[in-house]
């Protein structure tokens, strides 16, 4: 695992955009694994510069979801098929056709998670995965305790991740749905990268529980040590409570220019 310390949000959104951009330079028709919230946007504002520049071209790109809200109608604002299209697709000059997620709408649920499962394989895989943590170490929505090799699957929200994802809808708890269709912490490791930006310090405990801690399922974002190819990135805030924070940036500072991220 590599840990790369930024001085804020929008530096790591550089960084990983340029990684995101290298990719596509190498293979046009990349599969990319975007997450969503309010973190990620830095990333996703510095690759849609980097294509209106014409530094990149995206217009192979394919792009899929990590997650989705049960019950909600494709067309909701705050769905995220709806978020990506509008955060991601859309800015990189993309149509719906280069757009994969799972069917958070559908009558058999299980039937929807497994077929989203066979779709990823199908497409090749995924070659850049994009994860956020919450502040219990959660990636995509796999809760505190889940399986450490589960799939594609429907999951009950904590009521702190509840609460976290109010803000999107207007604050009001009672709007934001009990289930969610997430990646596996099994599918998500099959990625062929995995790039995590935390920032902030209500981040920092999962940082360091993410990075230092044990592998175990209490902190699902662990995961990541078994993984040969994961990249933490994180702010000075989010990395304030490691522990080798100094050895982190002296190897990021001294690492092969030809390595990349």
């Amino acid at each position: 695992m590599e840990v790369v310390i930024v001085p804020d949000a929008q530096a790591g959104g550089e960084i990983i955009a340029e990684a995101m951009a290298a990719l596509l330079r190498r293979k046009p028709d990349a599969l990319l694994g975007v997450a969503t919230g309010s973190t990620p946007l830095p990333i996703y504002e510095a690759l849609a510069a980097k294509v209106r520049a014409g530094a990149v071209d995206a217009s192979r790109a394919r792009i899929c979801q990590l997650d989705e809200y049960v019950g909600l109608p494709a067309d909701h604002p705050e769905s995220y098929r709806s978020t990506v299209l509008r955060q991601v697709v859309e800015p990189l000059g993309l149509t719906e056709a280069s757009f994969m997620g799972p069917d958070g709408t559908a009558e058999d649920v299980q039937a929807a998670c497994e077929a989203y499962d066979r779709a990823l394989s199908g497409a090749g895989g995924v070659d850049l995965q994009l994860l956020g943590i919450g502040t219990d170490g959660h990636i995509g929505f796999n809760e505190p305790c889940s399986s450490l090799a589960s799939r594609t699957r429907i999951k009950t929200l904590t009521e702190q991740t509840r609460i976290d994802n109010a803000r999107f809808f207007d604050g009001d708890i009672d709007q934001v749905p009990h289930h969610v269709i997430t990646q596996g912490i099994g599918t998500i490791l099959e990625a062929r990268h995995l790039v995590l930006l935390a920032t902030g310090e209500g981040k920092a405990d999962a940082v360091a529980q993410t990075v230092e801690g044990p592998v175990a399922a209490v902190v699902p974002a662990s995961a990541l040590q078994l993984h040969p190819h994961a990249t933490v990135v994180v702010d000075e805030a989010a990395a304030s409570k490691l522990k080798l924070a100094d050895y982190f940036r002296h190897t990021y500072t001294n690492k092969p220019t030809w390595q990349g991220l």
